[in-house]
């Protein structure tokens, strides 16, 4: 009985069930418009959304491997921390090729410009940045540095202008306790007499392998290093080192002046040394 009621419902219910109309395929790829339209009724607030979505995915459909390139400043160049390497303060110009002092950060307090084709220093270039203490520019094509270049580092307490091309010295700030003007073209001449008068922080100079004719004057009682090997240095006097006017006055922080590879007898001049504990090394007989 039961089989002949599931039956005659089956019979029954055939010709009211209607196949599902075939998919029609497309006769092209959908774009990305399309699939929006079909999944997203199109209605005000979502039809808004759906353009400024679709203007995303454009822009990210673009070349998304270009790199916008560095910014560079006012004159063309590249930022200076692109070029060296800044790091903590310290900024590190080594073997650049620069011809020019860079344009430094503000904070900047340790230049490291070394080896390079700067020619010339100029007043604005390091004017600016108070906090500097310390500035190499060994190696470089250095002829001239403008008048008044270093003396507003009130805080400058290393300067190494070495292996450069250096006619004359700049005013010098009074904080300093290194001066390296090693292997330039010096004479004394190019030395004004106050130069290191009122460096009294001042405690070691390196003027060597210059072509001064004399040892620079009123050097200051901080001093405990001298170099003057290999100049033209053929005099000195009672007042080079010590006072004429006063025996019992001693250089008491000096450890070291050498003056090898001058034309002078040291020999000749006794009373020159009776202040310092130890002789300088030359030639003396």
């Amino acid at each position: 009985m039961k089989t002949l009621q599931a039956a005659l419902l089956w019979v029954l219910l055939v010709p009211w069930v209607k196949p599902a109309p075939p998919t029609p395929q497309s006769s092209r790829t959908e774009t990305l418009e399309e699939i929006w339209d079909y999944e997203e009724p199109p209605q005000d607030e979502k039809t808004t959304k759906k353009k400024d979505t679709m203007a995303i995915l454009h822009a990210l459909q673009k070349d998304e491997s270009a790199t916008v390139p560095p910014a560079k400043n006012e004159d063309g160049e590249m930022p200076t921390c692109l070029l060296c390497v800044c790091l903590s303060g310290s900024v590190y110009c080594e073997e650049t090729d620069i011809d020019a002092v860079p344009p430094l950060p503000k904070e900047t307090s340790y230049l490291y410009a070394r080896f390079n084709k700067i020619k010339k220093i100029m007043a604005k270039d390091v004017a600016d940045i108070p906090n500097l203490r310390r500035l190499d520019f060994t190696g470089n094509l250095i002829e001239d540095i403008e008048d008044g270049a270093f003396s507003r580092l009130s805080l400058l307490e290393e300067l190494t202008l070495a292996e450069n091309r250096l006619l004359k010295l700049p005013a010098l700030p009074s904080k300093l306790t290194l001066f390296n003007a090693r292997h330039n073209k010096l004479k004394s001449k190019g030395i004004k007499a106050n130069t290191f008068k009122k460096l009294n922080n001042l405690s070691f100079l390196y003027l060597d392998h210059n072509e001064l004719e004399s040892v620079p004057p009123h050097l200051p009682e901080s001093l405990r290093i001298l170099h003057l090997q290999f100049n033209n240095i053929a005099d000195i006097t009672d007042d080079t080192f010590c006072k004429s006017n006063d025996t019992r006055y001693i250089r008491s922080h000096v450890d070291e002046i050498r003056m090898e590879g001058n034309p002078i007898l040291l020999g000749k001049h006794p009373n020159s040394f009776i202040c310092l504990k130890r002789l300088p090394t030359g030639t003396y007989y």
